[in-house]
Parts: C-alpha cells; sequence; structure tokens
C-alpha cells in the first residue's frame, strides 16, 4: 500500500501562502514521500494556479486535486488546466473531481446539486475526451462540450470522489480510482472496493486497473485523548455533511474523532495494516496533531510504511 499525505487548506496568516506551500512540499518530498494531495476549498487560492508554481518550483513530486468540484468550472476549462499541469510537470499531476455537497454548491454558488450521478457522468463525457486529446461531442442537461484542445501533455489520471453505490460503479467504468474520506477499513473492504472493483470488471477492464485512495486523520502520539479532542474539533464539519455521516453511520463511528487512527507506533501501524487488508491501495494521511513531535513521528512512521 502506497502512503501518501493530503493537505487541505492554505494558510492566509503567513507572509507569503504560496512560497509556505512551495518549502512544505519541497520538504515532504526531501523526506521521501512520492505524492501529495491538495483539496480545493470554496473560500481558498484556485489550486490549478497554485499548483502550476509548486510543479515549477517543485520536482520529483507527484501531486493531486483531492478533489476539485465540478460544478465552480466547465469542463473545457478544467481539461486546459489539468492538461497545462501535465506540461508544465511532464505528466505528474493526477486530476481528483467530485460533487462537493449541496450547501456548498446550492447555498454558496447557487447552482444544482440534484442529480449527482447524471451530472458527474454528462462532465465526463465532456472531460475525458478533451484529456485524451481527442475532440469532444457531449450535449448534456447539464453539460455540454464540442470541439478539441491543442495542449501537447499527457493525460492526467482521473480519480472520482465516490462513496454511494451509484457513483462508485462509474468511478470504477470511468476511471482510474476513488477517493474516499472518513471511510472506515469496514466500509472499504465491505462496499467500496468490491462494488468500485466489480464495476471495473463488468466494463471490461481488470480489477486491479482500478485504484482505492482511502484518505483519514492520523496521528502518532502517546497523548490519545489529546488528539481524539483536536479531531473532534478540527474535523467536526464532516460529522454532519450527509455523504459522511453515512460512511460513519456505516463503520459504526460516533464521529470524526472514532474514523481517525490515533495511537503510538505499534497501534498506528496496526490500523493501517487493516486498510491495506480492506483492499487499499493508497493511504491518503492528514496529519492534523498542532504538536511537532506527533507530526514528526507521523510522517516518519508513514514513510515506513509505504511500499
Amino acid at each position: 500500500m502506497q502512503t501518501s499525505l493530503s493537505i487541505v487548506g492554505l494558510n492566509p496568516s503567513e507572509p507569503s501562502p504560496v512560497d509556505t506551500l512551495v518549502e512544505k512540499l519541497a520538504t515532504l518530498r526531501d523526506e521521501g514521500f512520492r505524492r501529495v494531495w491538495l483539496a480545493q476549498l470554496p473560500f481558498d487560492a484556485d489550486l490549478p494556479t497554485m499548483l502550476a508554481i509548486a510543479f515549477r518550483e517543485v520536482d520529483g513530486l507527484e501531486i493531486g486535486s483531492g478533489v476539485i468540484p465540478i460544478q465552480a468550472q466547465h469542463p473545457w476549462q478544467l481539461a486546459q488546466r489539468a492538461l497545462t499541469l501535465n506540461l508544465i510537470s511532464g505528466g505528474r499531476f493526477a486530476l481528483g473531481i467530485g460533487m462537493s455537497h449541496r450547501v456548498v454548491t446550492q447555498g454558496v454558488w447557487g447552482v444544482p446539486w440534484d442529480r449527482p450521478v447524471r451530472q458527474m457522468r454528462e462532465y465526463l463525457d465532456a472531460l475525458q475526451p478533451l484529456l485524451a486529446g481527442q475532440p469532444a461531442d457531449a450535449a448534456g442537461e447539464f453539460w455540454t462540450a464540442r470541439g478539441s484542445l491543442q495542449v501537447p501533455a499527457p493525460a492526467p489520471e482521473v480519480y472520482l470522489a465516490a462513496l454511494g453505490p451509484q457513483m462508485l460503479r462509474l468511478a470504477g467504468r470511468r476511471t482510474r480510482g476513488t477517493l474516499t474520506w472518513m471511510t472506515g477499513p469496514k466500509t472499504l473492504a465491505g462496499h467500496i472496493v468490491p462494488v468500485l472493483r466489480d464495476a471495473a470488471v463488468e466494463a471490461g477492464h481488470g480489477a486491479d486497473d482500478v485504484r482505492v485512495a482511502a484518505s483519514l486523520p492520523v496521528s502518532v502520539t502517546d497523548d490519545v485523548d489529546g488528539a481524539r479532542k483536536q479531531a473532534a474539533e478540527g474535523f467536526g464539519v464532516y460529522g454532519t455533511l450527509p455523504s459522511y455521516r453515512a460512511m460513519l453511520d456505516r463503520e459504526g463511528f460516533a464521529g470524526p474523532e472514532d474514523a481517525a487512527i490515533i495511537g503510538d507506533e505499534n497501534t498506528v501501524a496496526q490500523r493501517l495494516a487493516e486498510l491495506r487488508d480492506s483492499g487499499v491501495d493508497e493511504f491518503v494521511a492528514s496529519v492534523f496533531d498542532t504538536d511537532p513531535e506527533a507530526q514528526a513521528r507521523t510522517r516518519a512512521l508513514l514513510r515506513a510504511q509505504d511500499e
């Protein structure tokens, strides 16, 4: 199981958030990490613009978007941005996309969230030919794209944030795999992995042609109670969003602090082994503890577990 890191949001209080991100990515590369995933938050700086700078400044590191919401930009524009990032990076970009949440899309942007599977299918109909250097000819209810791009860059692998069965089947049929969040090992083994892989096989692909990248908060620490408190406070909102709440309930977790992987090196290593045994191909760690020692211990363990 590959181990990667997740970075969620920039720190606007930094004198130069861009320089800070570049320095952080360079440090993680030098520590031995192969890939980092970054989220596009609705109130944050534009992620593709930030990644263009990061790829130019930091070589030897793969970076993925985990994830970019589709409703905020046309598939043509996203294809341009994704191919440009691979033009800059020499193919080190992975494109993770998702539906965001109704509270954001309708409450903030004023665009519909309804019929998410149809929206995503139409988006892929427009996006994927453009990424592959082929003409798009998609006319849908939500998304339409006709024509082609001329960006001489390799197509990025596309990952789809999928938790429900229909979206998972779409991911298995059409993409490289899925990105999950707040989803525990029982749910991964009994729901995410089999639905995704069965859909891939039904579409004529191999079961191993699709990947599961599972992200959870993690802290290697002796202060378990303190870390659980941090997780409860820092990730509490995810216990209220319907898609993540459903995954927590399916696993039997009361809240995000139960999903978080917390403990000493042996405890965390055992929890990571559970994820590996559940069929996870890539563990994307959200290192959340504010204690510098815990952060260092966590990154050290993750590097030792990387395969």
